[in-house]
């Protein structure tokens, strides 16, 4: 069976479906590769508790791409949770570094430097405010 026509010529309808089935797995590629490079998201300011970043560790909003550490007691860091390697969102903090699940990057909590490649370099700082109980990274 035949559908339409290009340039006068009837087109295969198994033509037309495999076409747009190339063309499907084609953008769906595309959008599986911008987890892993393109440009990296901006963060954005969180909020969190004090008592709940752990001394020699830390917690993350991944939706809004910040991790804040406390390495020392009393003492805070805010960096972007973007990995500088392939532009993943870290997921952990264990054992006094933050973790990239995608290529196993590892960087400090207490200055975000790079601790295990292949990550580039380190996390970027971002500025920190702490209010009473609260501590919010920038």
């Amino acid at each position: 069976m035949s559908v339409g026509g290009v340039f006068g010529r009837p087109v295969d309808r198994r033509v037309v479906l495999r076409a747009a089935g190339v063309i499907g797995a084609g953008v769906a590629g595309l959008g599986a590769l911008a987890g892993c490079g393109g440009s990296p998201p901006k963060p954005t300011a969180h909020s969190f508790r004090t008592g709940d970043v752990p001394v020699g560790g830390g917690v993350i909003s991944a939706s809004d791409h910040v991790v804040v550490t406390q390495p020392e007691r009393g003492t805070f860091k805010g960096f972007s949770a973007i990995c500088t390697h392939q532009h993943c969102v870290v997921t952990n903090v264990a054992d006094g570094t933050i973790n990239c699940p995608c290529h196993g990057s590892r960087f400090s909590v207490a200055d975000g430097s790079v601790q295990q490649g292949p990550a580039p370099k380190p996390l970027p700082e971002l500025p920190v405010t702490v209010t009473g109980d609260r501590v919010t990274v920038e």
